[in-house]
């Protein structure tokens, strides 16, 4: 694991990463971007399953906000790595950080139980009571996580 961490730190966008001081700010920027998308997304999804508003098609809201919060989590994993490249040792020894990771593999995992199961249409309103509010509380404790790690280093 050492020599895979070594080998990460020592290519030349982990180079670039650590030393280009708007090109780290601008991943950062798009990191935030992504984060944005998918919270914006995701938190109406998420109390739409959990019954809030009823006179809004549930099948119809999920059209228009998976597609935005999908794109958000692809933009915020891939400026995720970017970021992760900067100091990829620092970050493997933090507990928070393993903890963020652990929590959106958990939080993606759950909307795929939703999505690959029965489906919005079909899921019944317990399982869709629980995946919307597994999903608000993951994914608040992912920000809290990310949040975190720009302040704590362990």
């Amino acid at each position: 694991m050492d020599s895979l961490v070594t080998l990460l730190s020592e290519t030349p966008l982990a180079e670039w990463m650590r030393l280009s001081r708007w090109g780290y700010a601008g991943i950062n920027t798009l990191h935030v971007l992504g984060i944005a998308l998918l919270v914006g997304a995701i938190l109406p999804l998420d109390l739409r399953l959990m019954g809030r508003r009823p006179e809004l098609p549930l099948v119809d809201a999920a059209r228009l906000l998976q597609p935005v919060a999908v794109l958000g989590l692809v933009l915020a994993l891939a400026t995720g790595a970017l970021l992760f490249l900067a100091a990829p040792g620092d970050y493997l020894a933090m507990p928070l950080f393993l903890a963020k990771l652990t929590l959106i593999a958990v939080a993606v995992g759950n909307a795929l139980w939703l999505n690959l199961g029965p489906g919005l249409a079909r899921a019944t309103r317990h399982r869709r009571w629980l995946a919307g509010g597994a999903s608000l509380l993951l994914w608040l404790a992912v920000l809290i996580c990310g949040r975190l790690l720009a302040f704590v280093a362990e």
